[in-house]
């Protein structure tokens, strides 16, 4: 049990470090921004984006630094906005689920590339679906009424630190911040244990390989999609490049693969991030993941229609 402790514990510190390494400057990017009054200009460019959505437009700074970087990143400057913003569960779980399907698309997209699917074509899926299924959801909470309460962060700032003159006071609050993220790491990697040793994941393994097969996915590349689905890209993604090399999974299975996970994956582990900012479990577990198979049952379809020359140039590299 001590062991297990340790060890966990030094994973935890071991990730909150690279997550520093990042965060860190976009911490004190975003302060310089905030001191000089730029944010809003920052954001402008994906205002017209945000607004169709229902967000405010400084929320496309958030998904922006998703994006490019991390999810932890684009949480980083969420809460580094989040003394002045205001949203409702709807939005939150809006802006949830844009970040949840497009996010870290260069280094996710370059896992892709190298076993043998496009690059340029999943970062296009992935940002065409987060931003239809953001819209869809939009739609949907405010024709309904649905989650219109006002979204409950889990850290916010005091105001009297906030907006205090003094940086001493300033940098104190980012530490505390920054300290707590560490413990919400240490909490993930703690759920996550405990979650495959009474067999949960296991559980949602046998309950997705046969919805897998059903659209489409053959039986060695759907093993591998699902703990992409549950455990993360990383692990799927590693996985696939590895077989992908060794040609034991054709490359349509590979490119069907990869792009389901693009879509939708780190089910556990990144659905409970996102809920720190107030967002809704159903409409970003259940909905995302619903959504990810809807696609990819089209995509399929669509795709055994192509000719090769056109999957070869552009889905994935025939050799």
């Amino acid at each position: 049990m001590l062991n297990t402790l340790k060890n966990l514990l030094k994973d935890a510190a071991k990730a909150s470090l690279e997550m520093f390494k990042v965060m860190i400057p976009i911490i004190l990017l975003v302060k310089v921004f905030q001191e000089l009054g730029l944010i809003q200009y920052l954001a402008w460019p994906l205002t017209p984006i945000m607004g169709p959505l229902g967000l405010p437009p400084e929320m496309g700074l958030v998904w922006g630094t998703a994006i490019i970087n991390t999810t932890y990143a684009g949480l980083i400057v969420f809460l580094s906005l989040a003394s002045e913003t205001t949203l409702t569960v709807a939005q939150a779980s809006v802006l949830s689920v844009l970040i949840l399907v497009a996010h870290s698309l260069p280094m996710e997209s370059s896992i892709a590339r190298k076993s043998g699917a496009r690059f340029f074509f999943q970062c296009f899926i992935r940002l065409t679906g987060a931003l239809i299924l953001g819209f869809l959801l939009h739609i949907f909470f405010t024709t309904t009424g649905l989650l219109q309460e006002q979204a409950i962060f889990a850290f916010h700032a005091a105001p009297e630190i906030t907006h205090s003159t003094s940086l001493f006071l300033w940098v104190l609050d980012q530490i505390r911040t920054l300290g707590s993220i560490f413990f919400i790491i240490l909490g993930l990697m703690t759920i996550m244990r405990i979650l495959q040793f009474i067999k949960v994941i296991d559980l949602i393994n046998r309950v997705l390989r046969p919805i897998l097969k059903a659209i489409g996915i053959g039986p060695k590349a759907s093993a591998i999609t699902v703990i992409g689905l549950t455990m993360g890209l990383s692990y799927g993604g590693g996985l696939i490049i590895n077989e992908a090399r060794n040609e034991t999974i054709g490359k349509k299975d590979v490119f069907y693969s990869l792009t389901l996970m693009g879509l939708c994956h780190s089910l556990i582990e990144d659905t409970f991030l996102l809920m720190l900012i107030g967002s809704n479990f159903h409409a970003i577990f259940w909905g995302r993941l619903f959504f990810a198979i809807m696609v990819m049952a089209g995509i399929v379809q669509i795709v055994r229609m192509l000719p090769a020359s056109f999957t070869g140039k552009y889905l994935w590299v025939r050799n």
